[in-house]
């Protein structure tokens, strides 16, 4: 009964986003063009001008895209399971009325899961059209990215979806982000790799998800042999996703009493 039900939660959000989709179109195209040009040409620059050989025996800026791609995924995934969920507890209650429908809380787990994959998915395919109109690589390879993508963000909404259903205020968002987003963004191989960090942080770059997204894009678009065997990081992928969820249920539960 939850699955079918589901696809209504996710109808909802959709329902919602199609009246503010213009806006978010607008920045999911500027966004990827903006990182690009400010850390891949123009960083770039400096970094291929001080390394002949290239970082990964390429250009800064073909090294750099596909982890873009997939770290804006993670935030997206991030953001979905965020604030949002906040403003359906406390500021909205919609999900208290949610559950005076047949929906029950697996339902609106699921379905919010189901539609953050669906702007997870929004987001990956826009920055893969702007890596291919940049000539970074090819459509094909380009797109091949935005299933880690989709991966990595699914494996980041779900735990903070679960995290932001325990708290009572909206501060601990900001702790979250502040503490464990955004250095995960910046250290985990998206924009060097983790072998320049220092040796004690090295471990904890590896047990990021966003270390393995990033592997598994490099992988499947730029032929880069990753550190972890692809199956490795796809099933840790799966399991933070699995582990979330089931958190997310869990939590949910219990605040809305039910």
């Amino acid at each position: 009964m939850s699955t079918p039900l589901a696809f209504r939660v996710a109808e909802s959000e959709a329902r919602v986003y199609r009246r503010i989709w213009r806006g978010s179109v607008f920045t999911s195209f500027l966004t990827p063009v903006l990182y690009l040009v400010a850390m891949g040409v123009g960083l770039g620059t400096l970094i291929d001008a001080n390394t002949p050989d290239g970082v990964e025996g390429m250009s800064y800026l073909t090294f750099l895209a596909p982890g873009l791609l997939v770290a804006s995924a993670m935030q997206t995934g991030a953001g979905e399971g965020a604030w949002k969920v906040m403003a359906g507890f406390k500021w909205r209650k919609t999900y208290q009325a949610t559950l005076a429908t047949p929906v029950s809380v697996r339902g609106l787990v699921f379905g919010l899961l189901l539609w953050a994959g669906v702007r997870i998915v929004m987001v990956s395919v826009a920055f893969a059209v702007v890596i291919a109109l940049f000539r970074i690589v090819g459509p094909g390879p380009a797109l091949l990215a935005t299933i880690p993508g989709l991966l990595v963000g699914l494996a980041t909404a779900a735990p903070v979806m679960a995290y932001t259903a325990a708290l009572k205020k909206d501060q601990g968002l900001v702790t979250l982000f502040r503490f464990i987003i955004v250095p995960m963004f910046l250290f985990s191989g998206t924009f060097f790799p983790i072998s320049q960090l220092p040796t004690w942080l090295q471990p904890v770059a590896f047990v990021t998800p966003l270390f393995h997204s990033v592997e598994l894009a490099r992988w499947v678009s730029l032929g880069i042999e990753p550190a972890v065997a692809p199956w490795i990081s796809v099933s840790y992928l799966l399991v933070w996703f699995a582990a979330g969820t089931a958190a997310a249920i869990v939590m949910f539960r219990r605040k809305l009493r039910v």
